[in-house]
């Protein structure tokens, strides 16, 4: 174990993931303030001695103001000569814009990467980024983690037979095919066509569907309306039942209206944003537990891609009982 301190901070995006984490860490949260100007400028304080101590910062950017905040307590870790700081983001915002679709159009991922830079952090530990290619984008280490395997096991335990993973798009056919092969399921392609942005057209499926248990895969679920298409077009095709899992549940404007009233049975995400309680056909599950093992492993210079091997031995509870016992003495 390196000889400073593991401590974990949340901005104001999800304080209850972050409570989450440091709970099954066996730690408190650090201690910080959080207010806005009355122009709405962020001010972080930090209230606690980070000197030398190994900080991660818990916040998803969800908005500008989210991104902002996360800068400015970047910034202030380091001026406080934390040893090392780490950007826990399992909503990597702006992520959709990772390359030039057109003429003078940004990158705006890169531009994340770049600002996170200069800001000082060391590291990064994002959740399913919508594109590999954006670990490029960094010259510092970044883990990107996956919640595949909860999801996975989420459908599993419905105990249905016949299944086929659909991919909701060309650019999701990649995962879907690994995630079929994992399963042992068959792989179907909606074939879209997405006339300008946030609004899409199912076309055609690539793929037998009827008769089956059709399970749609993505890695973040937006306005709904390729999800509620898609849907729409496996149940004409025949299938039987029909499922979405996706990482990230943005549910922008009036996607849970929408997505209630769709041939989908249920839409399983994660709260690696912000989410409301459980109830009608979206069933939330925590990624605390794979973010906390990450954390801790991080902080020991242990290996991150044994998360995701199943023989894959954890030392969060003998970390968890240290620092209970430090707590008490």
């Amino acid at each position: 174990m390196n000889g400073f301190n593991l401590k974990v901070f949340s901005g104001s995006c999800h304080e209850q993931l972050a409570e989450e984490i440091a709970e099954k860490l066996g730690i408190r949260l650090g201690e910080r303030e959080l207010l806005s100007f009355a122009n709405g400028e962020k001010l972080v304080r930090v209230l606690e001695n980070v000197r030398g101590e190994d900080c991660f910062v818990i916040q998803p950017t969800c908005n500008d103001a989210n991104i902002m905040e996360l800068l400015i307590f970047i910034d202030a870790l380091k001026r406080a000569s934390a040893q090392r700081i780490t950007a826990v983001i399992p909503w990597y915002g702006y992520a959709r814009q990772d390359r030039k679709a057109s003429p003078r159009e940004p990158i705006t991922a890169k531009l994340i990467a770049r600002l996170l830079e200069t800001a000082g952090v060391d590291r990064v530990l994002a959740l399913d980024l919508h594109s590999g290619q954006i670990q490029g984008f960094f010259e510092i280490p970044l883990d990107n983690l996956t919640a595949t395997k909860f999801l996975e096991k989420e459908i599993e335990k419905k105990g249905l037979k016949d299944i086929v993973i659909v991919a909701p798009d060309a650019g999701a056919a990649k995962a879907c095919t690994k995630i079929s092969r994992e399963i042992n399921a068959e792989l179907a392609i909606i074939n879209k066509s997405r006339p300008k942005e946030n609004t899409c057209e199912a076309v055609n499926i690539i793929g037998e569907v009827e008769g089956k248990n059709c399970v749609l895969f993505d890695d973040m679920i937006d306005t709904g309306g390729s999800l509620v298409a898609a849907a729409c077009a496996l149940k004409k095709a025949g299938a039987l039942r029909v499922f979405a899992c996706a990482t990230h549940g943005l549910f922008s404007g009036n996607a849970r209206e929408k997505l209630e009233k769709s041939e989908l049975e249920e839409i399983i995400v994660t709260n690696s944003l912000p989410q409301k309680e459980n109830g009608g056909k979206i069933k939330v599950l925590s990624i605390a537990k794979i973010l906390s093992e990450a954390i801790l492993r991080i902080h020991e210079s242990r290996s991150v891609s044994e998360l995701f091997h199943n023989n894959a031995q954890t030392p969060l509870n003998d970390f968890t009982k240290k620092s209970a016992t430090k707590a008490n003495d």
